[in-house]
């Protein structure tokens, strides 16, 4: 049985990543600013840390830690000229300060596990260009770019990877799939006709945190063909 941190489980992705993991027979202790959703999933313990916070996630955790995943996120969709500095300092804080304040808090223990495993996650707004994105495009493009520095400064020792998703039917997401006609106008901007779900995701999470031990260094784009393909 494995250990595994998850850093925004309560919800959306990181929710279905915790019931994947619980379900092997992991171990999992999940950070959150709140604990909803947590009735009922085995083997998992909670902890409020809110990842705009200036503090390390305290708590008692375990000496080696076989992964960590780091969910939180936002979608600030506005135009660049409607966009404030506090716009993108925001979106930088919650992607990508909050990740690194969380990684480095856990890395001795990371590093005393036998195979461990970071995932991070971006947009595939960073590879194709769209409009309205330049906020959290940029605060994802830093995550690509910490994928893999990180992945060089801890290899051999620990795989690094991240995830760049399209759109997905999460609360996080609830403005944009609020309504039938806006997901089938989602569906038909992929090419496999349809938005992503948070299984869609958690399943390659799950992979890269517990069995995918030759990969690291990856940006994976899980985005229904959204970022290579034209269809016309």
């Amino acid at each position: 049985m494995g250990q595994y941190i998850v850093i925004g489980g309560t919800s959306g992705i990181g929710l279905n990543i915790v019931r994947r993991l619980s379900d092997a027979d992991h171990q999992v202790h999940v950070l959150s600013r709140t604990e909803r959703n947590l009735e009922g999933i085995r083997n998992v313990s909670h902890t409020a840390w809110d990842a705009n916070s200036n503090n390390a996630p305290a708590g008692d955790w375990p000496a080696e830690i076989d992964g960590l995943v780091y969910c939180p996120g936002s979608i600030t969709l506005k135009p660049f000229h409607r966009l404030t500095t506090e716009d993108f300092l925001t979106d930088y804080s919650v992607n990508v300060t909050g990740a690194v304040r969380a990684i480095q808090h856990f890395l001795p223990a990371l590093k005393a596990a036998a195979t461990p495993s970071i995932v991070l996650f971006s947009t595939v707004a960073v590879q194709t260009g769209m409009p309205f994105h330049a906020s959290i495009s940029a605060a994802k493009g830093a995550i690509e770019g910490l994928t893999r520095s990180l992945a060089a400064d801890l290899a051999p020792r620990i795989r690094v990877n991240c995830i760049a998703p399209s759109l997905v039917q999460t609360e996080l997401s609830a403005r944009l799939t609020s309504s039938e006609d806006k997901i089938k106008a989602s569906a038909q901007r992929h090419p496999l006709g349809r938005i992503g779900t948070t299984a869609d995701i958690g399943a390659m999470a799950t992979l890269l945190l517990t069995d995918a031990a030759w990969i690291t260094g990856q940006v994976i784009h899980i985005d229904g063909g959204m970022s290579s393909l034209r269809l016309s």
